[in-house]
């Protein structure tokens, strides 16, 4: 039998197990994925530092004594803001008490409302786009112009609001003037202007759903109402969910539109000192800066506890 050849060139590699092997090239996929990386990590370490070194001195904060000057001489006290935050009942309390009421009360009405006029605006009719217009007019202006113009508008004494009350028989109200009536008043003004967000976002997702299902009730007998409460609504109950997550951080975090028709400490009686605005008197009109990033630890805290009871209740509807 005639000995096999062996190529000059593979005759210097046979018998060598450590002979270097050819690297396959490079995939486009794989330049692709290391082209994004390259490309988000630059803004990835910048969102991550906006974030973490805020929260860090914040923290760190809230372990001292510092009172006075955010730079002056202070010392690790551990968790003493923290047991004399939570040990408030005069003003801590009472602030969380009123974040809840004003973001229950607000989202609830909203979500209601909202879910009312998307499907009001689901199918196409004529001036649509002039209503559609109109609706996001309030989310034009900034809650502190908003203030302003409802200040005016409820004006005990010279407010239109009054004066149309007056004109129909019924006794003029305080209003913003009035420690009980503050609260509700601040929630329905905070429902005109973000009631057309949570519209929009209802809407849109509205216009995503399949209509075989209702078309396939309505053929089945369903009536209007149950054609939205058991093929609509779950359809739509994930968007709904996020809708809701979403306008219930920003309610939970509302300020301005507080501090500019109250003022500092949420009126003469507290009455409408949420977290937020109980924080920022700490900070600006106590200089309690110890104290105050304690309350906004706790205040952090709390959001998140929400934003996790939201997001696993809206995962069990949606399981």
């Amino acid at each position: 039998m005639a000995a096999t050849e062996v190529s000059p060139a593979r005759a210097g590699t046979r018998g060598r197990p450590d002979a270097p092997r050819t690297r396959p090239p490079r995939t486009f996929e794989q330049a692709n994925r290391r082209l994004k990386w390259a490309m988000l990590t630059p803004a990835l370490l910048f969102v991550g530092l906006m974030i973490v070194f805020p929260l860090a001195f914040t923290l760190n904060l809230s372990l001292t004594d510092a009172f006075g000057a955010v730079n002056a001489d202070k010392r690790h006290i551990g968790l003493q803001n923290f047991l004399d935050a939570l040990g408030d009942t005069r003003r801590f309390w009472p602030a969380a008490r009123r974040t809840v009421v004003f973001t229950v009360g607000a989202v609830v009405l909203e979500t209601v409302l909202g879910l009312a006029l998307a499907m009001l605006m689901r199918k196409p009719f004529r001036g649509m786009r002039l209503v559609r217009t109109v609706l996001i007019i309030p989310l034009l202006a900034t809650p502190v112009a908003i203030g302003v113009l409802w200040l005016l508008i409820l004006d005990p004494t010279n407010g239109i609001a009054n004066h149309l009350l007056a004109g129909v028989g019924l006794p003029r109200q305080e209003f913003l003037g009035s420690v009980s009536q503050s609260l509700p008043v601040l929630m329905l003004i905070d429902v005109w202007q973000w009631t057309p967000m949570m519209t929009l976002l209802l809407l849109a997702g509205l216009t995503t759903l399949p209509e075989e299902p209702e078309e396939a009730a309505l053929v089945d007998g369903a009536n209007a109402w149950q054609r939205f409460r058991h093929v609509i609504l779950p359809m739509l109950a994930p968007t709904l969910a996020t809708a809701l997550v979403l306008r219930a951080v920003d309610a939970l975090k509302t300020f301005d539109i507080l501090y500019a028709t109250k003022g500092a400490g949420g009126g003469s009686d507290f009455e409408v000192e949420t977290l937020n605005v109980y924080a920022y008197g700490l900070t600006f009109d106590y200089q309690e800066y110890g104290l105050a990033a304690a309350v906004l630890v706790l205040f952090t805290l709390f959001i998140i506890g929400v934003v996790v009871l939201l997001r696993r209740r809206g995962g069990r509807k949606n399981g």
